[in-house]
């Protein structure tokens, strides 16, 4: 019996058990043998596979220096407060199309890229000044468009920052009936191959730049249906998507989700509806203008800004049904700037980060 009862665990014990450790906890457990470390291996291969994490990252609007740093893994429906070493911000972050975080001032532009968003690359200002542009990463460029200060001749005014030669180039202006909605405020911001994809959340209205040719195409029309009057493009594995919400201004009936289908101006395909009880968590009757999406792997983070409390994520399962549920925002703090993006990591970058003595991860009880 007292050898039965000191027998290691092994074999598909093993792996069962760790689908039920959360995700941070499993960087330990790689480095107890290398047979644990093919077992968690194995474990997240084919029993629980790890998820894009959501981070938000909270800025006091009067200190930019002083930043938090939150993670959730949905795969372990845990969130995490992680406290970076490395890094202060001089100037407010902000995210665009999902996964790409930026800061840009008259003297400096700064851009994370990797999953966790703890690595930032310092590069020149653009030429144009500008207050809030449209932001794209594309293959290896950095597209910056719109958003140009009052006084700057162009407000259409287009540049294109080359991580690898590090040099900035003007391209042709954003398209004349975008005038009025150059901010990012009033836009959507996809990533397809090399095309970036702009469309005007209110009507749907999509220019799409190539940045190899260097040219504008459009306009398309990206609005589903005459009964939808808020349009939020994004990318869910290597499909175009728009999230719709259905109804008008203080009388939502609906959210929903659309795949583009056979090109833009081809089609769309109904996906899937967000359950009423959901809608009514996240709307609250308050302003809908503010309704953002955070699209990563085959999650669909959607939020209220005026409801901070509320997310409600969507995970689309084998490209054609929708998982919905509603997951409290344990990252709330106010008072501060939240600032929200995607991440998605493996496990080596979560072993590299977690093993690093600059940052350290902590699970929040919510």
């Amino acid at each position: 019996m007292a050898a039965a009862a000191e027998a290691p665990i092994h074999g598909d014990i093993l792996e069962a058990i760790l689908s039920h450790v959360p995700l941070i906890h499993l960087v330990p457990v790689c480095h107890v043998s290398n047979s644990w470390k093919r077992a968690v291996s194995s474990s997240l291969a084919h029993l629980r596979p790890i998820k894009p994490w959501l981070i938000v990252l909270n800025q006091n609007p009067r200190a930019s220096h002083v930043t938090t740093m939150h993670a959730y893994d949905p795969r372990s429906h845990v969130w995490l407060d992680i406290k970076d070493r490395t890094r202060s911000h001089a100037s407010p972050v902000r995210s665009s199309h999902s996964t790409l975080l930026y800061t840009l001032t008259p003297a400096e532009f700064t851009f994370s890229l990797d999953a966790l968003h703890l690595h930032w690359y310092q590069a020149p200002s653009p030429r144009v000044l500008r207050t809030d542009p449209a932001v794209a990463l594309v293959g290896s460029r950095v597209v910056v468009a719109g958003g140009a200060c009052e006084f700057e001749d162009d407000p259409l005014a287009v540049e294109m920052y080359d991580a690898e030669s590090r040099v900035w180039e003007r391209c042709p202006s954003m398209p004349e009936l975008l005038k009025n909605s150059t901010a990012s405020s009033w836009l959507s911001v996809a990533v397809t191959g090399e095309v970036m994809h702009v469309t005007e959340k209110h009507s749907g209205v999509t220019y799409s730049f190539d940045t190899v040719m260097k040219k504008w195409k459009g306009p398309f029309d990206l609005r589903p249906d005459e009964s939808v009057f808020h349009c939020i493009t994004g990318i869910l594995g290597e499909r175009l998507m728009v999230a719709g919400v259905v109804g008008e201004f203080g009388n939502v009936r609906g959210v929903k989700l659309w795949e583009v289908r056979g090109g833009l101006g081809s089609g769309m395909v109904e996906v899937g509806e967000m359950p009423k009880e959901m809608i009514r968590k996240v709307m609250d009757g308050s302003e809908l203008g503010s309704v953002e999406v955070t699209w990563i792997g085959n999650f669909a983070y959607v939020r209220n800004t005026s409801v901070a409390e509320e997310l409600v994520v969507c995970e689309v399962l084998n490209g054609v049904g929708c998982e919905w549920r509603s997951v409290k925002n344990a990252a709330v703090n106010h008072g501060t700037r939240m600032v929200v993006c995607g991440g998605n990591l493996c496990m080596e970058d979560l072993q590299r980060a977690a093993m690093s003595e600059n940052w350290t991860f902590y699970m929040k009880h919510v």
